[in-house]
């Protein structure tokens, strides 16, 4: 006799899905044994474990809360420093300094939902930012405005400077960046990419002391699967889970090291840990030699602390 068939299978249904190992509805969040990119999916579900079925279009999202906000590069500004994720966002994206709506799903995230009219600031914003200069001058401008053309900005010039950043790395610095232009933006990225030297100079020294070497590199993450249950991947699933955290992938490094890759705060992070006790060998963010005090199911307050005190910096990137 076939068992399979007395087993519960929820009925199929319409979800987002972020990337990871989980998705969420109104009432539960499962886990996700299939990993696909990012989209809208028909799920089916056997107890807690969610199964892609197919591609899907969005669901109706007028219900959920509107977040409004001005775009740049992926991120909704809602304030000064207020901002976050925005997923699923169109094949073609906003212009920047769009002022959109966005629709906070049940598990925090924010889903693009539709564009708003413009007001003359955007236009005039724009035109500061193709000229690389500061925007104190321009009436009206919203913080929302405001914080959206300060990331654009250093991101416009951190590319020139092949110098990496994220909106939560200046989130401190949005008035300055956004009436000093060009050379704000400028030395606030030599320093970033400064203490990011630094950092991995200290870590390097610490694992060649251990006889461990670290790659400063993402390389290819493989995806967490049921064969992994009981494993270091398995316990560090656990442990950012606990945090508030997302595992999107890891890769064993050896010498007893497990690279991490998870989602914090809409942002991609990459970690180091001992596959054992799961204490951090590279945090991935300038920690000024702590890294040592710090274990996986620890860090992702010490990058909320960071953010909120305008101090976080992120030396390895997804």
């Amino acid at each position: 006799m076939d068992f399979r068939k007395f087993l519960k299978t929820d009925e199929a249904r319409v979800l987002p899905y972020f990337g990871g190992t989980r998705v969420d509805d109104a009432s539960r969040r499962y886990a996700v044994d299939v990993q696909q990119p990012p989209g809208w999916y028909r799920f089916s579900f056997k107890g807690r474990v969610a199964t892609i079925v197919d591609n899907a279009d969005a669901t109706d999202l007028e219900g959920l809360e509107a977040v409004r906000g001005h775009f740049a590069h992926g991120w909704l500004f809602s304030g000064g420093r207020q901002l976050a994720r925005v997923e699923l966002v169109p094949a073609e994206e906003p212009a920047l300094l769009s002022p959109v709506i966005a629709r906070r799903w049940h598990s925090g995230d924010l889903v693009f939902d539709a564009l708003e009219f413009e007001s003359e600031a955007e236009d005039t914003v724009r035109q500061a930012l193709e000229d690389v200069r500061g925007i104190d001058e321009i009436k009206g401008v919203a913080a929302s405005l405001r914080a959206a053309f300060a990331f654009a900005l250093v991101t416009g010039v951190g590319r020139a400077l092949d110098i990496a950043v994220s909106p939560r790395e200046i989130a401190g610095a949005i008035l300055e960046l956004a009436s000093g232009g060009r050379e704000v933006a400028t030395s606030l990225l030599l320093d970033l990419e400064e203490r990011r030297r630094l950092e991995r100079v200290r870590v390097q020294a610490w694992d060649a002391a251990e006889g461990r070497v670290v790659q400063h590199r993402s390389g290819r993450q493989r995806p967490r699967s049921a064969a992994d249950a009981g494993t270091p991947i398995d316990r560090a699933t656990r442990a950012l889970d606990a945090a508030g955290a997302d595992l999107v992938g890891s890769r064993s490094l050896g010498r007893g090291m497990l690279e991490v890759t998870y989602r914090f705060m809409g942002e991609r992070f990459i970690s180091v840990v001992d596959e054992v006790s799961l204490q951090v060998i590279d945090a991935g963010i300038c920690l000024s030699g702590s890294d040592r005090e710090v274990t996986l199911e620890s860090l992702p307050s010490v990058i909320r602390e960071g953010f909120d005190t305008a101090q976080l910096n992120i030396t390895r990137r997804a």
